[in-house]
């Protein structure tokens, strides 16, 4: 199977030349989200960690939709923090809320020197299509 290339509408439009997914054999590699309010890419963030946190799960999740997905069927998660010791905790707080326990997704958390117009932080993600009978 070839590689799928996914643009989501409605998705925050890209800061670079990247496409929202990219989908191969079932595996979807979502790339990292920006905590922009809407498609434009050029406005203010939400102040503090924990409301960026949640835009960009929301990104995030509008990318996954988009493509017929949601958190359940995510695998890995990277994120990245501009200020990891003063972000790390709060933004723990805020990102637990989307995954119950016993189904949390592998991650890797790691600070950064910068991020992408300023954010303080980045989430990538790798998904999984369920398996269709056959």
């Amino acid at each position: 199977m070839g590689l799928e290339f996914h643009m989501i509408a409605g998705a925050p439009d890209p800061v670079a030349p990247f496409s929202h997914a990219v989908e191969s054999d079932g595996w979807v590699f979502l790339t990292g989200q920006m905590p922009f309010v809407d498609t434009a890419n050029d406005k203010a963030y939400p102040e503090g960690i924990e409301a960026q946190t949640r835009q960009v799960m929301k990104n995030l999740d509008k990318v996954l939709a988009g493509i017929g997905l949601g958190l359940q069927h995510i695998a890995s998660v990277r994120i990245y923090l501009l200020h990891f010791d003063e972000d790390y905790a709060a933004m723990n707080a805020a990102y637990a809320t989307y995954f119950p326990p016993g189904r949390r997704p592998a991650r890797t958390c790691i600070g950064v020197s910068g991020l992408a117009r300023g954010a303080r932080i980045e989430i990538d993600m790798v998904a999984r299509r369920p398996d269709l009978p056959g």
